[in-house]
């Protein structure tokens, strides 16, 4: 199975076409709207607007043999920690080996934006994130039918 945390998420044609290669299903989980599937392996889940409602649903069903999309670092670490292979929407692994400090970097980078140290600006997204994206997902997807 293949989670997705899907509000923000620029690379969910590509996730639907590896997936296909694949044959793994879909979920994607969202706050809003997600624009319908006929796909049959492909799943919308609308979660409540509540705080972190998308992040909870993910985390509470993701465990060992599934793969987790998502930018948000604490998900990550959550999905980590029962047993999920979890990429950012760069091709960024999260793993036990590297979570620590995703967690920590965060933490440091949300800290210098309340000073006032730090804009907060993300990097555009580009080309080759979407390349090394494809790259790692297709890797993930095979290590998780292993399992």
């Amino acid at each position: 199975m293949i989670y997705v945390d899907a509000d923000a998420c620029p690379v969910k044609p590509e996730i639907l076409k590896v997936a296909e290669r694949h044959n793994l299903p879909v979920t994607l989980v969202a706050n809003s709207g997600l624009r319908p599937s006929r796909d049959p392996m492909v799943t919308n889940v609308i979660v409540s607007s509540g705080f972190d409602a998308a992040d909870d649903w993910i985390a509470e069903r993701a465990g060992p043999g599934d793969v987790v999309i998502t930018a948000d670092v604490p998900l990550a670490g959550r999905c980590v920690a029962k047993g999920a292979l979890v990429t950012g929407p760069t091709g960024r692994v999260f793993d036990v080996a590297n979570i620590g400090m995703a967690t920590a970097m965060r933490d440091l980078g949300a800290h210098l934006r309340e000073t006032g140290e730090s804009r907060g600006f993300n990097a555009a997204f580009t080309a080759r994130d979407r390349s090394a994206f494809l790259e790692t997902l297709d890797r993930l997807c095979r290590r998780a039918k292993q399992v």
